[in-house]
């Protein structure tokens, strides 16, 4: 199946997208008539075709791999939806393969401070993903997180300490200078889920096999 503009209204390109996006055993023979999309006048259909791109390319890492320039162009976008989802693609492939998006990685830090909380809570979401199979590139970069505790969001902070819990259980030395903090935030933080999650964070990296 193709999916050209000219051949149908964004209306009609979207639920196609949704109905793809269900169908799982066409993916890998569609990565190429999504990645066309990303070429769309439309920016509903740009986001939609890079979340799934990225959700193709954690199932297909070498399929996607030709098209990993074209997602992180939009890195640069002016428009935050273009820009989280670009960042959340480059997650999901780099959870797959590190070396795909590995030119990107230290560009994606810049978004840690972005204007929009919804790129802040993407440029999250990505890191998880890439430290779950790609630990220890982040070691030197926890101070990036923990700033992040104290985003001004409700979500970001919410989602801030599941970074700590993800590299808490693969690299506890990193999170271990952090445990005080979050100990802090698990039990003083007006925000229950922050609590939860902060908690989360901590007995990941305490219960770690000796």
């Amino acid at each position: 199946m193709t999916y050209k503009n000219e051949e149908m209204t964004e209306a009609e390109l979207y639920k196609k997208l949704g109905q793809l996006t269900r169908n799982k055993t066409e993916w890998e023979s569609s990565i190429s008539d999504v990645a066309f999309l990303l070429e769309s006048v439309s920016p509903k259909i740009q986001a939609k075709a890079l979340w799934l791109l990225g959700e193709m390319g954690l199932v297909y890492p070498s399929k996607i791999s030709g098209h990993v320039p074209a997602i992180a162009d939009f890195l640069n976008s002016m428009d935050p939806l273009l820009r989280e989802r670009a960042l959340n693609a480059l997650g999901r492939i780099g959870r797959a393969d590190f070396d795909l998006i590995k030119k990107y990685w230290n560009d994606l830090f810049r978004f840690a401070k972005d204007e929009a909380p919804n790129v802040r809570l993407n440029f999250i979401w990505a890191s998880e993903n890439i430290a779950t199979n790609t630990p220890d590139i982040y070691a030197d970069f926890m101070d990036v997180f923990a700033e992040l505790l104290y985003d001004p969001d409700d979500k970001v902070r919410m989602e801030s300490p599941e970074i700590f819990r993800v590299l808490g259980k693969r690299r506890p030395e990193f999170v271990e200078p952090y445990i005080e903090l979050l100990t802090k935030i698990s039990e003083t933080d007006e925000n229950r889920v922050v609590r939860i999650h902060a908690k989360g964070a901590v007995k990941a990296t305490m219960d770690r096999p000796n």
